[in-house]
């Protein structure tokens, strides 16, 4: 791992953004620079010297803004098993340590959750680790090691983890593979994930419970020649069997975090699309209803009526 100044500062992190562009967040990232540098830091994911994701961290809730990856394919590999949870080094103050490490235990970091902070969460929370860059999105089993690291994951209510967000995180894994194989014939998918903090409900007193997860793709579809983006979202709450997470516009999930991030939220660059339908504009200052299918089929026949009427007085004339 590596907690640079700007996402822009390592090129190689810059990949997992469409077109290099980090989301629009406002009052927290805008234009790729974070507003608040003493408590939001980005994070170049490294692993085995390979950056692997992008990670927004906010070191106030102790739970990542965002995770940021690009989508290759299903994993080669099973889940690692014994996986040990890391941390990012940068973040306790270890200005030589650019990648993550095991976490240890007994251990309370002061700008970063650690593991105690986990212990019993379920009993006394009713929550367990939630990811945001999910293993079964990442390719190999070195990114698929890289996910388990503790600024990349939030409390997450179990039933919640485990019911609607993991059959979305399926959904969106199938959907990936079949509609964002580009020009080259490959798999290519620009995928954030974030989290909303809530106001004041906290694991262990120190790490933020959000109140509401979020996820947008984007990708070039080669057979439909143009992109193509989707988005889910949930509260972050105990639920019941059955429930899913349907698949929104952006523009839905922009319309949904806008009164969380006042001013404008933009997850992707402008070609990914909105799911915002074009209107006309009217040179008039009066408010008029659209025409009716009527109002056009008057429009388009009287033409017809009057080149009907005009052949039948020709004709008249000419055949007395």
């Amino acid at each position: 791992m590596c907690w640079v100044v700007k996402f822009s500062d390592v090129p190689q992190c810059q990949k997992f953004f469409l077109e290099g562009k980090t989301p629009n967040l406002p009052d927290i990232l805008v234009d790729g620079i974070v507003k608040d540098q003493n408590r939001y830091k980005p994070i170049c994911q490294l692993f085995n010297n390979i950056y692997r994701f992008a990670t927004l961290y906010d070191t106030t809730n102790r739970i990542p803004v965002f995770s940021a990856y690009t989508f290759s394919g299903r994993p080669t590999d099973c889940r690692p098993k014994h996986q040990p949870w890391m941390m990012e080094p940068q973040l306790n103050g270890e200005n030589n340590s650019p990648e993550m490490q095991n976490s240890g235990r007994k251990i309370e970091y002061q700008h970063q959750a650690g593991n105690d902070d986990y212990i019993n969460s379920t009993q006394k929370k009713g929550v367990n680790r939630g990811h945001l860059f999910p293993c079964s999105h990442a390719h190999d089993l070195d990114t698929q090691k890289s996910t388990f690291t503790l600024t990349n994951i939030v409390p997450q209510v179990v039933s919640f983890n485990n019911g609607s967000w993991r059959e979305m995180e399926e959904h969106v894994r199938e959907k990936l593979e079949t509609d964002c194989i580009n020009n080259n014939r490959k798999i290519k998918a620009y995928v954030v994930t974030g989290a909303v903090p809530s106001d004041n409900n906290k694991l262990n007193n120190r790490v933020n419970i959000p109140g509401l997860m979020w996820t947008a793709y984007c990708c070039y579809n080669n057979n439909l020649r143009k992109w193509v983006a989707r988005a889910h979202w949930g509260q972050n709450q105990k639920e019941g069997k059955g429930k899913t997470l349907p698949s929104e516009t952006l523009a839905d999930l922009y319309n949904m975090l806008n009164p969380n991030y006042p001013g404008g939220v933009q997850v992707f660059p402008e070609q990914c699309p909105t799911g915002v339908k074009p209107t006309t504009t009217s040179t008039t200052t009066t408010s008029t209803p659209p025409h009716s299918w009527r109002k056009y089929l008057d429009i388009i026949s009287f033409p017809l009526r009057h080149l009907y009427n005009a052949l039948i007085n020709h004709s008249r004339r000419f055949f007395g």
